[in-house]
């Protein structure tokens, strides 16, 4: 039987004859309850928030994107599509054509990214789903859907018929420009379509067929400035990143939609670490009511500590009653404050409590690795707090 242990639970649990000591044990548990809980509701909170934003990009980013390693283009052989074709692990691929334009729409101008797509494309993306305004683009034909922001900037409804739209592309080469017609490419197309996925992206793209697209930039049958690919859902994406690098003899990049908004996960998860230790001083400065609190039952034992000093025990298992006292608060504590934390959040998932407009509920997202997080956390620092306030029994024995 662990003596130190069995002391521990019965000083926790019983009331001292001192109303001032029961008040601050109180103060203590309820700030490691309280501590617990604000940690969990705003990492969840976080995780709801980050969900929330990837949900655009994952609108419109596919599982993997073949990239040329080296300029913008690269040629996609029949034995290449073949095989990509042929992988077990590929559901679908789209060939795409990327490139910088300035779009013109009577008289009103706006600098964006032409981006020419197959047919396939519309079932790896989401973004046919996107279009809140018209409809998708056709094979084969002189149409355009953009972006809200780009349809405000110039002006543009769909089929307006008064207009085209313009697309201009630098042409390459040297030397001086006399004629300002000789220094751009040129295409006429209908705006048959308007999409919503988030301000960046309504801003940046203008959809339209990839022969189109070719055909503008005076490119070959098979070049492609990037490859979309939809894995299958029990594929590995890694092992599939290598197979399709071997492919192309390791002249293309692959990248996920982890490399392809490093940037966004990047802020993300500075932003959570950020959230996580502004949230864990807190709790460390809540955790001072639990060294007060053990110090202050240290001095009201200190007469039961020598008596049972005189029946065997030693000082270390007497520091360590006190440890396991400050501890067992901070782990109690702690799992009140989890169940009350993930009935919180459970209750904003399904009664949508908070709303952030109307039609929208502020997001939050139960995750397990969140209760592992603020249960380790707590722990950890609870303990090390009674590990700092036993130390005075040495003092107190003296």
């Amino acid at each position: 039987m662990n003596v130190p242990f069995y002391i521990a639970k019965r000083y926790l649990f019983s009331k001292s004859s001192n109303t001032a000591i029961n008040i601050i044990t109180w103060i203590a548990s309820i700030g490691v309850i309280a501590g617990a809980l604000s940690l969990f509701v705003v990492l969840s909170a976080f995780s709801g928030l980050k969900e929330f934003s990837l949900s655009f990009t994952n609108k419109f980013d596919p599982d993997l994107k073949v990239l040329p390693a080296s300029g913008k283009f690269f040629t996609l052989s029949e034995e290449q599509a073949q095989n990509l074709q042929n992988n077990n692990d590929i559901k679908l691929y789209a060939e795409v054509i990327e490139e910088r334009v300035l779009l013109s729409f009577k008289s009103k101008n706006t600098p964006a990214y032409i981006k020419g797509v197959d047919s396939t494309y519309q079932y790896i993306s989401d973004i046919e789903n996107a279009v809140f305004l018209g409809q998708w683009i056709q094979p084969d034909a002189y149409q355009v859907v953009v972006g809200n922001e780009l349809s405000r900037k110039l002006s543009a409804g769909v089929r307006d018929y008064s207009g085209l739209l313009g697309l201009y592309v630098p042409k390459p080469g040297k030397g001086q420009i006399l004629d300002v017609k000789d220094a751009f490419r040129s295409a006429n197309a209908t705006v048959v379509g308007i999409y919503s996925i988030n301000e960046e992206l309504d801003k940046k793209f203008a959809f339209t067929d990839i022969d189109f697209a070719r055909n503008l930039l005076r490119l070959e049958d098979n070049e492609v400035s990037a490859i979309e690919v939809k894995a299958n859902e029990a594929s590995n994406i890694n092992s599939l990143k290598e197979k399709i690098t071997s492919m192309f003899d390791g002249k293309v990049l692959v990248k996920d939609r982890v490399q392809l908004n490093d940037s966004l996960y990047k802020m993300l998860n500075t932003e959570n670490l950020a959230v996580y230790l502004i949230f864990t001083l807190v709790i460390i400065i809540a955790l001072f009511n639990v060294i007060g609190s053990i110090i202050m039952a240290v001095l009201e034992k200190r007469q039961n500590s020598k008596t049972l000093l005189n029946l065997g025990l030693t000082k270390k298992e007497i520091q360590r009653i006190f440890f396991y006292q400050g501890g067992l608060m901070s782990v109690a504590g702690g799992l009140i404050g989890l169940v009350l934390a993930v009935i919180l959040v459970l209750s904003q998932l399904y009664f949508e409590w908070i709303m952030i407009t109307p039609s929208l509920a502020y997001p939050v997202k139960l995750e397990f690795v969140n209760i592992i997080i603020v249960f380790v956390t707590i722990s950890s620092l609870g303990f090390l707090a009674s590990y700092i306030s036993s130390q005075t029994v040495k003092r107190s024995l003296a």
